[in-house]
């Protein structure tokens, strides 16, 4: 994988740089984390003190291919420029005037950003005409391109793929990081643990299959676990179930067996009867959850016996909260498999946090990022590479 000093000289030179900036909003515009935006900084500082004039593209939520005043990088731009301790330009466009006019004024180590890439079409085009000639504008604006925005390289997207394919390309700091530890994960010390949540099975048919023939333990937390609990013929009363992945849960239980892997399920629930911070919830056994009643986050028995799993092993791997941590009556279960995670650390495991949920809530619930050995920011690309899918965005810097 090409790397920045394969650039060579980079004095002078306007360097088009592909961050992730991907960060969520509160309703007043306000940056709620600043991870990404933070885990950019290394790259454009290093860009900077080679007398760079740095072009940061990226997006920011799912605007429709137009402008959405709502999805604007402009509060990115300003933290940026905080953490930076220097000015960051700011264009209201893409490629259009503002962009160019923006770009014209930067001089050697200066930094700009700009406008919301899915505010065109041509970003997320799935006809190759469109994209490319999107592509081709961005690529206008600068000499060489730098891909740093791990969270996008499983994207075939114009501002990840089709620029790096018409300018000199090269892998950014935190895109290295980010493949140097993932790769770690495909050659582990052993015991591997793979802790995983979030709503459904069916984001991680793919992931979980692969690392049946990987890890010597799944947990299995968060809205996933009922479709599991289903699969061992358990009443899991209103919670999220896909009813449909059932016989392919099954067939996941029953290959673990054969292989020898240890799929450890909840033995307790916090169950509510509503989705709510308010609802009545109570703690009930995992087979028992009332019919009227749905299940938020695994119970403290379960907390316990996953954090033993965890802290026993030499490398854990962690995508997907444990229940909605983002209400305080089922966060219990998320906090305390991080708790074990920061153990291990400790104890010298590796431990990567597989990005997206996972991430915001070690820092919603209070914990460093120094914490563990590495915190993505990619969960999408993290579960894909862990797959062992080919990454576009990545296959486009091989040497």
């Amino acid at each position: 994988m090409r790397t920045i000093a394969d650039l060579g000289d980079l004095r002078g030179k306007k360097v088009l740089l592909r961050s992730d900036l991907n960060v969520p909003l509160d309703k007043s515009g306000n940056i709620t984390d600043d991870g990404r935006v933070r885990a950019s900084v290394p790259t454009i500082k290093k860009l900077t003190g080679q007398g760079a004039r740095v072009i940061v593209i990226a997006h920011l939520g799912r605007p429709k291919g137009e402008p959405d005043p709502q999805y604007s990088l402009r509060p990115v731009a300003q933290r940026l420029s905080e953490l930076l301790g220097q000015p960051v330009a700011f264009a209201t466009d893409t490629v259009g005037d503002s962009a160019h006019e923006v770009v014209a004024g930067l001089k050697d180590g200066d930094v700009a950003v700009l406008e919301n890439l899915r505010f065109n079409k041509g970003e997320t085009s799935k006809d190759d005409a469109e994209r490319g000639a999107f592509a081709d504008e961005l690529a206008s604006l600068a000499d060489v391109f730098v891909s740093d925005g791990f969270g996008v390289v499983h994207r075939a997207q114009a501002s990840v793929v089709d620029v790096a394919e018409r300018l000199p390309q090269a892998a950014g700091g935190l895109v290295e990081t980010e493949v140097g530890v993932l790769s770690r994960l495909t050659r582990p010390r052993r015991p591997y643990a793979v802790v995983l949540g979030g709503a459904k099975v069916s984001d991680k048919l793919g992931v979980i299959e692969n690392l049946l023939k990987e890890a010597d333990t799944l947990l299995i937390g968060g809205g996933m676990a009922f479709t599991f609990l289903a699969a061992q013929g358990y009443e899991v009363g209103k919670s999220l179930l896909e009813a449909d992945q059932i016989d392919t849960v099954k067939g996941y239980l029953a290959e673990a067996e054969n292989r020898g892997v240890d799929i450890v399920l909840p033995t307790d629930i916090v169950a509510a009867d509503a989705f709510s911070a308010d609802a009545n919830h109570e703690v009930v056994a995992a087979d028992a959850i009332p019919a009227d009643q749905m299940g938020l986050d695994i119970g403290p028995d379960s907390a316990e016996a996953f954090g033993a799993k965890i802290r026993e092993s030499k490398t854990v791997f962690w995508n997907g909260p444990m229940g909605a941590f983002e209400m305080a009556p089922y966060a219990a279960g998320t906090k305390a498999v991080a708790e074990a995670l920061v153990d291990a650390t400790a104890a010298g495991a590796l431990t990567v946090v597989g990005g997206g949920d996972s991430a915001a809530a070690v820092r919603q619930l209070g914990f460093h990022d120094d914490q563990f050995t590495h915190i993505s920011t990619g969960g999408g690309a993290s579960l894909e590479y862990l797959e062992g899918k080919t990454l576009p965005g990545l296959a486009v810097l091989e040497d």
